[in-house]
């Protein structure tokens, strides 16, 4: 099972497997670690399905709109080095519960559900929930 959670929420048991996919742990500033995120907050950390910076900067500097995000962040999904990791992700999901985390409250404008959703496209079986 796959699911989706802004990474402030509570640890729950049936998270299983708590995997922040967020580039930096810090406050807007980039610098300041946030307190909030500790070691108790996620298991592991795979910075290299986070969206790429110059991505991130486009959206929340320049402008870009949320349908340009997403199509760029899917097609860096795409990438052969990125693709290998998204299926090793959901191959692992069809064992084992997995969560997916992120700074944002609800799924919609996150790139979190992009990657669940990539997920399906190696796991057409697997199960997805947003939390």
């Amino acid at each position: 099972m796959l699911y989706t959670k802004c990474i402030f929420k509570d640890v729950e048991s049936y998270d299983g497997i708590r995997i922040s996919v967020m580039s930096r742990h810090t406050l807007n500033d980039g610098v300041t670690p946030d307190e909030r995120i500790t070691s108790t907050t996620y298991n592991e950390w795979l910075k290299e399905l986070a969206p790429p910076a110059k991505l991130i900067g486009d959206y929340y500097k320049r402008g870009l709109t949320w349908p340009e995000y997403e199509t760029r962040y899917r097609q860096f999904l795409q990438t052969p080095e990125a693709a290998s990791k998204v299926n090793d992700l959901a191959s692992q999901a069809i064992e084992k519960d997995i969560t997916l985390l992120c700074v944002e409250e609800t799924p919609e404008k996150c790139h979190r559900r992009l990657l669940a959703e990539e997920c399906l496209v190696y796991q057409p079986d697997l199960k997805l929930e947003h939390r």
